[in-house]
């Protein structure tokens, strides 16, 4: 099974960490979040792994080579002017051969343990061309519930929305790449359209998921990882 991974993104919202790297190789509790992502789609039976790269692609081809170490078979698809993700998604689908049925992409900031299994499922029965996996919206603010005659009754720290939202994880039949733009945005161009038509498919899941965009969120993820590390210790 293939895995596209976007990692082109510079992070500037993550500097200094950034500055000599790009975004995915930003290290939280000593791995970088593109080790967690690799690991992770090899426990879903991903073999071959495309790496689309731009920004210091150097430290990552570097990092990993050919992914003999990690037993995956890697491709890196550098960029040598940015494409935007839906352009480096449309040049990396064409590494990936025309006999495979689907193929997983994923932005390179993201950590999950979701299993992909179910929405692959899901993709093949609804006959998609895209399927995009959806996680509940969660408020980044604590919650005031009142009541009518304006008496404060309950607070609720960081409550779940109900909303879902993109969570950067996608099920794509190969043929999408004749859909997707040479440089722009597939979520502004492509998705929007498969929409309208139809053909885009939405898997709601709510197990492990965080987007590591910022400095605040590597602390929070490193956090509950260190958390998470203690609980195991204190559980034997």
């Amino acid at each position: 099974m293939y895995a596209i991974v976007l990692a082109g993104g510079k992070g500037e919202r993550l500097r200094p960490f950034t500055e000599d790297r790009p975004k995915a190789m930003v290290e939280i509790v000593g791995i970088p979040i593109l080790s967690y992502q690799l690991q992770w789609l090899q426990a879903q039976g991903v073999t071959d792994l495309v790496i689309a790269s731009g920004y210091r692609h150097e430290v990552i081809e570097s990092y990993f080579g050919n992914g003999e170490r990690m037993g995956l078979r890697i491709i890196h698809a550098v960029e040598d002017t940015p494409l935007g993700r839906g352009g480096a998604l449309r040049a990396a689908l064409a590494h990936v051969p025309a006999n495979e049925d689907v193929v997983i992409a994923t932005n390179g900031d993201v950590i999950t343990n979701i299993p992909l299994a179910p929405m692959l499922k899901a993709h093949r029965a609804g006959d998609f061309l895209a399927t995009i996996m959806l996680q509940p919206l969660v408020s980044p603010y604590g919650i005031v519930e009142i009541d009518e005659e304006d008496r404060v009754k309950h607070f609720r720290e960081k409550p779940e929305l109900p909303y879902w939202i993109n969570a950067g994880v996608y099920a794509l039949s190969p043929v999408v790449r004749e859909l997707l733009p040479e440089r722009g945005d597939h979520e502004t161009t492509t998705f929007p359209r498969l929409a309208r038509e139809g053909r885009l498919g939405g898997f709601r899941t709510q197990g492990y998921w965080r987007g590591v965009d910022t400095i605040k969120d590597v602390n929070e993820v490193a956090a509950e990882f260190q958390g998470r590390l203690l609980s195991l210790f204190r559980e034997r």
